[in-house]
């Protein structure tokens, strides 16, 4: 039950003096046994990494120059040394000292986003270790059978989980302008603990500059998209190209009810739910339902995206239309609908109005015919 509480992470690189006009810099100094080696500055989105710079450790220095539209989170990597280091980058002059034994303890200087970024991650730390020790305190319990003991270690878990979220509103509210609060609230975008109310109060309490910034953005289509497919609302129409290449749209197959699947050929649960799905169709099909299946395949795990989505459509006997932009889940529509895990059902009427989500099994079934029956 103990997950590992997620640290945004710290920075170290290397820059000279020499910043650039409007631009960053950033000079790292590194332990004698990191010289001759590859320091790497990565961008990470998703599943997509991109090497912005590499350079090589020479006198225990390394140095990157350059320059950032808006403040974002990097990562360092130190050829063979484990892990990664977490950084904001600022066009701001900024010094860090690495320590390839202890990297995650890094602190990046001089810079404003790098200060905040400290001053959570501080925090988090602090909040690690009481993890920690609750986590051995919990199979103490456990070994022993102490009932009682687990349920307590549980309880004081739960006030942990509590005690944080309330510090993350707490931050996000104080540190409107730093783009940690961004990635916080990005983090917690999927929090069932956290209203829609509270993400947009946070989200509109954010300055301009902070909204404009990538994860500023996420979160701020997000939190439209959460808005935008409540019960109730009317979908936006969407469309993708099918298999066979044409694009198709939402309105121009969506019968009286049509179900919205967001799925894809290597989602486990997705490939078992969908005998159901056939089984829905095969009933409903003449009444007025229709199926659109999004498929959210292209993972950088695939060989061949298409071929294996075309052939699970045919494996699963989906005779439904399906579309996809073979873009994992930075497909447009994913994000249009906010999805952050599949399989994902929308039922609409036919006007295009959400009048269910969520619904899997005997309880999408029973939907459906309460709808067409």
């Amino acid at each position: 039950m103990f997950k590992k509480i997620a640290l945004l992470g710290v920075v170290a690189l290397a820059f000279s003096c020499a910043k650039e006009k409007d631009g960053f810099a950033l000079n790292a100094s590194f332990n004698d046994a990191v010289n001759g080696k590859s320091v790497k500055l990565l961008k990470v989105e998703g599943q997509k990494q991109e090497v912005i710079d590499s350079v090589t450790v020479t006198n225990g220095k390394a140095v990157f120059v350059g320059s950032v539209e808006s403040p974002d989170i990097y990562f360092i990597q130190i050829d063979e040394v484990r892990g990664t280091i977490p950084l904001i980058i600022e066009n701001e002059e900024m010094t860090v000292s690495i320590n390839s034994d202890s990297i995650f303890n890094t602190r990046v200087k001089g810079s404003k986003e790098n200060d905040a970024f400290n001053t959570y991650q501080e925090y988090m730390v602090g909040l690690q270790k009481k993890n920690q020790l609750l986590s051995a305190d919990f199979r103490n319990a456990q070994q022993s059978q102490d009932s009682a003991l687990v349920a307590d270690i549980q309880a004081r878990y739960m006030a942990m989980v509590d005690e944080n979220l309330a510090h993350d509103l707490e931050f996000m509210k104080e540190n409107n302008d730093a783009l940690v609060s961004a990635l916080i609230l990005e983090r917690h975008l999927g929090n069932p603990k956290v209203t829609a109310e509270q993400k947009q109060e946070i989200y509109n309490n954010f300055t301009e500059d902070l909204k404009n910034t990538r994860p500023g953005k996420t979160v701020g289509m997000a939190i439209e998209a959460e808005s935008a497919t409540t019960i109730g609302s009317v979908v936006k129409d969407f469309s993708a190209p099918n298999p066979e290449g044409k694009t198709i749209s939402l309105n121009e197959i969506k019968g009286k009810v049509t179900i919205i699947d967001f799925w894809a050929a290597w989602c486990g649960p997705c490939r078992k739910e969908n005998p159901n799905l056939v089984n829905v169709y095969n009933k409903y099909h003449e009444k007025g339902l229709e199926i659109l299946g999004v498929s959210l395949d292209g993972t950088p795990r695939q060989q061949d995206a298409k071929a294996e989505w075309i052939a699970a459509i045919e494996k699963d006997g989906l005779a439904w239309h399906q579309m996809s932009n073979l873009d994992y889940f930075n497909d447009p529509i994913a994000k249009q609908f906010n999805i952050r895990a599949i399989p994902a059902t929308y039922i609409i009427d036919a006007k295009g109005k959400i009048v269910a989500s969520g619904l899997r099994g005997q309880d999408l079934e029973n939907k459906i015919a309460e709808l067409l029956n």
